[in-house]
């Protein structure tokens, strides 16, 4: 078992079950990128009990619409019987930004939203991608305002200070 804080990890999967009798196992992933399970070299399995249990990724690739899984250690069905249903995780100092104004998803959720003349409009309280662009939900004073994830519209994110300045563009605030 490793000792390892919950807020140095980031979930980026779970198992949906054991596949085939060799110890592999079939997973959802979240990442955008398997490179992100190789890059990371090692994930930490939680089976619900908070307690990380550390595994090398030897191999993973694609399995119709989910995934197969290869880590170190596991070379039976009975070996990964026990990971069913488990999360995984990654550490997020494994995660590679490939632009300065890339941010990943867990940064965003939680910065408070202002417009460039000052006015806080909320918090991003969820995002979710749409093909071209992703789009931040962000809830404040009772209102939800809905900002695409364009640099026309947003001008700074500063993670440190946890605030987002927006220039919001013809009707984005109006209700």
């Amino acid at each position: 078992m490793s000792h390892i804080d919950l807020r140095d990890l980031i979930l980026i999967g779970h198992v949906i079950r054991p596949h085939g009798i060799a110890g592999l196992l079939r997973i959802v992933s979240y990442a955008q990128s398997l490179e992100t399970f190789l890059q990371a070299g090692s994930v930490f399995m939680d089976r619900g009990n908070n307690e990380f249990e550390e595994r090398k990724v030897i191999d993973i690739r694609p399995h119709g619409s989910s995934f197969l899984l290869r880590l170190s250690g596991l070379n039976s069905i009975e070996q990964t019987e026990i990971f069913k249903a488990a999360k995984i995780f990654i550490r997020k100092d494994s995660l590679i930004k490939k632009d300065e104004d890339e941010f990943f998803y867990y940064e965003l959720l939680g910065l408070n939203v202002y417009s460039i003349t000052g006015q806080y409009l909320g918090v991003v309280k969820e995002i979710f991608p749409t093909g071209s662009n992703d789009v931040y939900v962000v809830e404040g004073q009772g209102k939800e305002f809905l900002i695409p994830a364009i640099h026309q519209v947003i001008k700074e994110i500063n993670i440190t200070q946890k605030r987002m300045v927006i220039s919001p563009i013809k009707g984005l605030l109006e209700l």
